[in-house]
């Protein structure tokens, strides 16, 4: 019981942190980035606290060859979690960044034909995994949609698919066995 807690309060938290970095991020520094690719980083350094220059840690990444990520979403929400994952599939396919392309290549998503307590069951499998690189979905869709991220309309956006989630993801870094 405490563990599920425990959980459900981390990805919540998780989920909610890129509503609260883009709220905070002035419009008046996003149309600079636009201009040279090489200042084009947007979600690495965007919602980096001030004063940092260095590159954010993933939140959500493996550090195995391979990987699974199992997500709770609520039954009357699957549609909404299907259409975060086109949207993410979606800005992987369009990214600069290789290792983006590498992710979208190994990335696999299952719907679990049973549910999981009341909920609806994903299984995310990356093989092979980018080790070291972001997974998380919202933070992907953000780098995805660049400084668009902080319009109005996407933050309604980024809510709708935050409350789709009804616990916290559970991560397997897996090791083949020889």
């Amino acid at each position: 019981m405490r563990r599920s807690f425990v959980t459900s309060l981390c990805t919540l938290a998780l989920a909610l942190l890129p509503a609260a970095m883009f709220a905070q991020t002035p419009p008046a520094q996003n149309p600079p980035a636009q201009n040279p690719p090489a200042q084009n980083p947007p979600a690495q350094t965007q919602p980096a606290p001030a004063g940092t220059d260095k590159p954010k840690e993933p939140r959500m990444s493996f550090n195995a060859e391979a990987g699974v990520f199992l997500f709770q979403i609520k039954p009357d929400q699957t549609a909404v979690f299907e259409e975060l994952v086109v949207k993410v599939k979606e800005a992987l396919a369009k990214s600069d960044k290789p290792e983006r392309k590498q992710q979208l290549a190994g990335w696999k998503l299952y719907k679990a034909a049973e549910p999981m307590g009341a909920n609806s069951l994903y299984v995310f499998v990356a093989d092979p995994a980018v080790k070291g690189a972001e997974y998380d979905l919202l933070m992907l869709l953000a780098e995805g949609l660049g400084p668009a991220a902080g319009t109005p309309e996407n933050q309604e956006l980024f809510k709708k698919y935050v409350n789709a989630f009804a616990a916290g993801a559970s991560r397997l870094n897996l090791t083949p066995v020889k």
